[in-house]
């Protein structure tokens, strides 16, 4: 997968600089990515200085379509080799280091993933304006091989954005690695996206495992990671006024 961004270089993690800087949320000796807690962060190599922008994305979706895995995958930690129910809220943070390419710096983005369980939701009250409260972003997600989850998507949307919301709206497909199984069409995403004027990307609810590349998993996550980080830094620029939503051009992602 490529993506089209407006401000993250999409290509620099790869760089020189890149590798130096992404190595500081890798384990030591090992092409696998560190998972970090509440009061934990990478440290780069003191030849770099990165400042940290902050953001809190909630993570929507019915039971089942793979919220857990998916959080599991963006932040390096194992994926659950079995569903079961998030039994109320569950967070997850993952720091991802970017250039901004119009004013040549390094930032590290840092990134608390919000997860909760459709039953918990349903149950208790308070667990849905918790989530939701300075949240940066909403990440929906729908199963290629659940039709249900997809149609579904509109009423996740209208119960979790308000007007007044100025938070980033990110559309994710999961098991992808089950696509011959899909019940979702092509036809299906390309009206959705028209309709929705969102773009939609997916993801492999699986460990990565290749030859063909030295850093699987970051050749994966990366662009997703990319995406999502370019979207909240957009945002923080319109609403500052540093610039337009019309003098953006409009996300493009491919899939190779």
């Amino acid at each position: 997968m490529s993506v089209v961004t407006h401000f993250v270089s999409p290509e620099w993690y790869k760089t020189p600089e890149g590798r130096d800087v992404v190595s500081s949320l890798m384990h030591l000796n090992s092409q696998t990515r560190r998972s970090f807690g509440l009061l934990e962060k990478p440290v780069p190599p003191s030849q770099y200085t990165l400042e940290e922008y902050p953001y809190k994305v909630f993570v929507s979706g019915k039971s089942g379509v793979g919220k857990t895995s998916t959080v599991a995958k963006l932040t390096g930690n194992d994926i659950p080799a079995t569903h079961s129910e998030t039994p109320g809220i569950q967070t997850a943070i993952t720091y991802w280091p970017a250039k901004i390419m119009n004013i040549n710096k390094l930032v590290m983005f840092r990134i608390q993933f919000w997860d909760a369980g459709e039953n918990a939701l349903k149950k208790f009250d308070h667990i849905l304006p918790a989530c939701k409260s300075q949240m940066d972003g909403v990440l929906f997600l729908f199963s290629f091989i659940d039709k249900t989850s997809f149609d579904d998507l509109p009423h996740q949307m209208s119960r979790i954005l308000d007007v007044e919301d100025n938070v980033c709206k990110f559309v994710m497909g999961t098991k992808l690695d089950l696509y011959s199984q899909g019940e979702v069409t092509q036809r299906d995403i390309q009206q959705f996206e028209s309709h929705w004027n969102v773009p939609l990307f997916s993801i492999r609810n699986q460990s990565t495992a290749s030859r063909s590349s030295p850093r699987p998993d970051l050749d994966e996550v990366a662009p997703v990671l990319n995406y999502i980080c370019d979207e909240l830094w957009t945002r923080d620029q319109i609403l500052s006024g540093r610039i337009s939503q019309k003098d953006l051009m409009p996300h493009r992602i491919s899939y190779c």
